[in-house]
């Protein structure tokens, strides 16, 4: 996956919206129109697994 691709959120996290769009002025935010927040969602890193023995 390329780091321009950006996954779509479902719903915002504040108010649980679907109203969504790419905000045009913050690369990789979403504008809820419902709530007018502005946010993004960031990937961390994944956590380290459990190896059985």
């Amino acid at each position: 996956m390329s780091s321009s691709t950006r996954a779509v959120p479902l719903y915002c996290p504040y108010c649980g919206e679907e109203d969504l769009r790419p905000h045009e002025e913050s690369h990789g935010a979403w504008a809820c129109h419902a709530c007018t927040r502005v946010f993004s969602v960031k990937f961390s890193g994944l956590l380290p697994r459990k190896v059985d023995q």
